[in-house]
């Protein structure tokens, strides 16, 4: 049971990792090079995109505004562009028309770049059709600009504090009401158990003397 006690914890640390890195915010410098929308089908992959509204027909097909964009390497990458309305993770977006102009403002070339900070949560994985989502669109100093990820810290911070204030009240819990019960529980079977013990030494040792009086009386005949 230990080993599965384990294994079940690792399982849900595992999974609490992944939905974090997912659904906190993540920030990339790129260069802008324009926006579109798209008919998509989103199929079976529905979690990695906004709620379904009143533009998406029965099939899941819907139309996604997109903004493409380059990073400092020259690698391409594309964003999606939705609203989260109150859905999770719980950002709060409405804007998304907005965000479209904002970006198209910022659309640059490489002879003349303007690069900005693009905050964004969710994964790029070309081989499922998945797309961050773009939450805001920021001035960048340059390509090389360093990007500190406060609410990140704070929050993660706040998790591992609130995690150890559960644990030590737990502990506390436990050693107050839990521990003193369950040695008493203890030390109850333990009372039991040694005077079920004696009952049965003397049930066992009156069975002897009974056995050794038969064995006697053959020799009292003789």
């Amino acid at each position: 049971m230990r080993k599965v006690g384990i294994g079940l914890a690792v399982l849900f640390s595992l999974v609490v990792i992944v939905v974090l890195h997912y659904s906190l915010p993540q920030h990339d410098i790129v260069r802008i090079v324009g926006t579109d929308v798209k008919r998509m089908d989103l199929g079976g992959r529905t979690w990695f995109w906004a709620e379904a509204d009143n533009m998406t027909d029965q099939s899941g097909n819907r139309d996604v505004r997109f903004i493409n964009a380059v990073l400092p390497d020259g690698s391409p990458y594309v964003y999606r562009n939705e609203d989260t309305n109150w859905s999770f993770p719980p950002y709060l977006k409405f804007d998304s028309g907005s965000m479209t102009a904002r970006a198209q403002a910022a659309v640059s070339t490489a002879a003349e770049p303007e690069w900005v900070i693009v905050t964004h949560y969710g994964w790029r994985i070309e081989l499922l059709t998945i797309f961050p989502n773009v939450v805001d669109i920021d001035p960048a100093d340059g390509p090389d600009q360093t990007i500190i990820p406060w609410f990140n810290i704070v929050f993660l911070t706040s998790i591992a504090g609130l995690i150890l204030l559960i644990r030590s009240f737990l502990i506390r819990l436990r050693e107050r009401h839990i521990d003193p019960i369950q040695e008493d529980i203890e030390n109850t079977f333990d009372d039991v158990s040694e005077s079920s013990r004696r009952k049965v030494d003397g049930l066992m040792a009156r069975w002897r003397r009974w056995i050794d009086s038969w064995k006697s009386k053959p020799n009292r005949r003789r």
